[in-house]
């Protein structure tokens, strides 16, 4: 603080003072009453009330004091205080003896420290008269404030800042944008200190103001997006009510302009073609066209819609949602033959529109789009997507059934050729003319067997084979009557021998394979030879059924026991057919109520409703289940026991991997070379269960080693013998191994490098018994010793 700033300060503590206590001393008596005021009451003398003889209320410190001296406060006088040194002043209370001082002597009170009126806006102190000999009060303790005067020392900030805040674009004027508030810490009871005014430092002319409240408005009309959405404003907060020398602060706000919908949508071009091919299946996409908004999200929403055209009925538009473009699929076929091209009038409209924004111009615009089909190499095309036909079953090879027809849609015209998919016609009924179309029957058909044909006719193009069309035909076989009625199965019934004259012992009916168009029609008679029996007759019931009746009345099974009846079937078909069927009766023992209780020797059960076939084919049923079970029985004891008695593990079957050259005899990975180095062996002979021991392939015997090197030569015989016939042997070859070298074998070398001059215990003279054939062995071996020799 400068020197005159300081001065200045003092005097308005001294007449702050002054005027405190100049206030105060009207109303109190004067200080020699109050003297002897503060004296005891003589004796006999009513009691009064004692006043102080000083009073005081507040003192006034200007805060922010920073001389070097202790700032004067006040001064504290009683009026028992002469001058004479025997008064003492004591000061106690909030910030006493560290912020504030008295002397004890003067009364004089000194701030030490500087002092905040935002920290502590008062100090409350209390103060006592003492004498100074005896420590007694000459003064009751009085309270007094030391109160902070403010200054100018905090400038308004603003709390809350700095600001985000959005309005819609296109407002009008004077709409409020925000609110701003700045908080000042000085004291706003005294002073201008704390009154602010706000003003804009940064973002005029598009807003203002209000000083005193902070709202602050638009200050243009048609603020637009499009062309600058976004506005940083400055705000300045002034105390001193904005005059001079007041301290400031200065916030930031951010206006964001929303987007509101007073952009149309447009067309950048007024006219758009496209090339499809003709190809193109339907519900392909052939074109994409996008129309501009410069407004966002949901005011820049689009409709598509095509207004007029000749594509109206081939083509739609749709809009994706996505990237809002206008989306042009195809809804039929293409075909550049019957036409080549297609003009859309396309319109597009925005989604959501504001009413406000009307007045602006329609929030449409149309363009026109012109698709051209290019021509493309079709397969070629029947004229009728499936062809139906029919022939007799009694067709003869050859005979046409009909006619397919194909051509080339494209302008070209390329002759066509046809021929069967012979994946539908795996069994080759049908041939077909490659030329004219023509469907002939190439095998006999048999409606019985199929009754429909579904073929696949391919049409090629003689000019490019890969363009192959496919037309589908259905042949019906027409049925004929190719067909005998017969029994739907083998009748087998019995009539009791008490039986009765026109007892019915039999309902029968027939079946045929035939399917004439009115249904079938059987009739019923005993065969020509059988007209005249007197035993049974049949009454045909012109039902498709015939009931057999007895003729006589007693049967005996001792006369006969079973009766053959043949019976004539004839149908309805042109010509008609007809077969002679038999019907078995076996005459039984019944009772009372005609239950067969006993017929011939082959069992016959009514109740259980079986034949006699029936029941055999039951026996050999169950026959065959046994005979199953017991060969899976054997086969499972066969498995678990195995056919050779041998105690020890098969090694002879190994794993071996044949990337690796071996170890040399020190190598026993891949086999076990403990049998050829030990020639002492006995071979066992291994008995098979399968076979009887008369037929077994070998015999024990032992072979010792030998020095000669024969007996290396039978072992190796041996164990190649020994796996040929094994007849435990896999059905697959194995690797044997026969080389062996031995450690000090008496075989010594086997090579025949050394053979002519080595001493061999070989005998050859029987090579010359051989013949002239052997006669050149027989001259370097037969007489070897001679040779030598000489």
């Amino acid at each position: 603080m400068r020197p005159r700033d300081r001065r200045l300060c003092g005097s308005l503590v001294v007449v702050t003072v002054l005027l405190c206590l100049s206030a105060a001393r009207p109303s109190a008596p004067s200080s020699a009453a109050r003297g002897s005021d503060l004296t005891a009451a003589k004796p006999g003398e009513a009691h009064r009330r004692v006043k102080r003889g000083w009073v005081w209320n507040q003192f006034f410190v200007l805060e922010e004091y920073t001389g070097t001296d202790p700032l004067y406060v006040g001064k504290l006088h009683s009026d028992v205080d002469r001058g004479d040194g025997s008064v003492k002043y004591i000061l106690s209370g909030e910030g006493a003896g560290s912020i504030f001082i008295i002397d004890e002597s003067t009364g004089d009170i000194h701030a030490t420290k500087r002092l905040d009126r935002e920290e502590q806006a008062y100090y409350a102190l209390r103060a006592q008269a003492v004498d100074r000999i005896t420590n007694k009060p000459v003064e009751p303790l009085s309270e007094f404030i030391v109160k902070i005067q403010d200054i100018n020392d905090n400038e308004p900030r603003f709390l809350d800042g700095p600001y985000v805040t959005s309005i819609p674009e296109m407002s009008p004027v004077g709409t409020s944008v925000i609110q701003v508030t700045a908080t000042d810490a000085d004291d706003p009871t005294y002073g201008s200190s704390a009154r602010v005014v706000y003003s804009i430092l940064q973002g005029q002319p598009y807003f203002s103001i209000e000083p005193k409240t902070g709202i602050i408005r638009t200050a243009l009309p048609n603020m637009d997006r499009e062309a600058k959405d976004r506005y940083l404003l400055v705000i300045q907060a002034k105390d001193m009510v904005g005059q001079m020398g007041g301290l400031s602060g200065t916030t930031s706000i951010t206006v964001t302009l929303s987007d509101v919908n007073d952009n149309p949508p447009h067309f950048s071009r007024r006219f758009y073609q496209y090339n499809i091919p003709e190809s193109l299946p339907v519900a392909s996409t052939v074109a994409k066209i996008r129309a501009l908004d410069d407004d966002i999200g949901p005011n820049a929403e689009m409709e598509y819609r095509i207004i007029d055209g000749d594509g109206l009925s081939v083509l739609k538009i749709v809009t994706d949602v996505e990237t809002q473009e206008g989306i042009v699929t195809l809804q039929k076929e293409l075909d550049f033959e019957k036409k080549s091209s297609y003009t859309l009038k396309i319109e597009v409209t925005n989604k959501n529109t504001d009413l406000r924004f009307q007045t602006l111009g329609p929030f449409a615009d149309t363009t026109t789009v012109k698709l051209v089909v290019e021509d493309m190499d079709e397969a070629p095309e029947f004229n009728s997507p499936l062809y139906k036909m029919s022939v007799s079953e009694a067709a003869s090879i050859g005979t046409a059934i009909g006619t397919v027809l194909a051509h080339d849609p494209d302008t070209a015209n390329s002759p066509v050729r046809y021929s069967i998919d012979r994946n539908t016609d795996l069994e080759r009924y049908f041939n077909i003319d490659a030329t004219t179309g023509v469907i002939t029957i190439a095998k006999s058909l048999d409606r019985e067997t199929n009754e429909e044909h579904n073929i696949t006719v391919l049409a090629m193009e003689s000019q490019n084979p890969a363009q192959i069309g496919r037309g589908f035909v259905l042949i019906s076989v027409v049925d004929v009557n190719d067909n005998s009625p017969e029994f739907p199965t083998d009748y087998e019934t019995f009539v009791c021998e008490n039986s009765n004259h026109g007892k019915i012992i039999q309902r029968i009916s027939a079946v045929d394979r035939d399917k004439p168009p009115s249904g079938h029609h059987f009739y019923f008679s005993l065969a020509a030879g059988s007209a005249n029996n007197l035993n049974f007759t049949v009454q045909d019931n012109r039902d498709n059924t015939a009931t057999i009746l007895t003729r006589r009345a007693g049967f005996s099974r001792q006369e006969q026991a079973v009766y053959f009846l043949p019976i004539v079937i004839v149908d309805n078909g042109t010509p008609p057919l007809s077969s002679t069927n038999t019907l078995t009766v076996r005459v039984c023992t019944c009772d009372d109520d005609g239950i067969a209780q006993s017929c011939n020797a082959e069992a016959f059960v009514l109740p259980a409703g079986l034949s006699t076939g029936a029941l055999i084919a039951i026996l050999a049923c169950v026959l065959t289940l046994l005979v199953l079970v017991l060969l899976i029985v054997t086969l499972r004891r066969r498995k678990r026991e195995p056919l050779i008695f041998d105690e020890e593990k098969d090694i002879r079957e190994n794993i071996v991997r044949y990337d690796d050259e071996g170890g040399g005899e020190e190598d026993t990975e891949a086999f076990d070379m403990a049998t050829l180095r030990n020639l002492n062996f006995i071979q066992d002979v291994k008995t098979r269960r399968d076979i009887t021991p008369e037929i077994q392939l070998f015999s024990k015997a032992t072979h010792k080693l030998s020095p000669d090197n024969i007996i290396f030569r039978e072992f190796i015989w041996e164990r190649m013998k020994g796996a040929d016939t094994d007849p435990c042997a896999p059905p697959y070859d194995s690797l044997q191994t026969y080389a062996f070298e031995g450690n000090g074998s008496v075989a010594e070398s086997l090579s025949s490098l050394d053979s002519i001059t080595s001493v061999s215990d070989q005998n050859y003279d029987y090579l010359s018994d051989w013949g002239p054939r052997f006669k050149k062995l027989a001259d370097m071996y037969g007489n070897s010793n001679d040779s030598m020799n000489s």
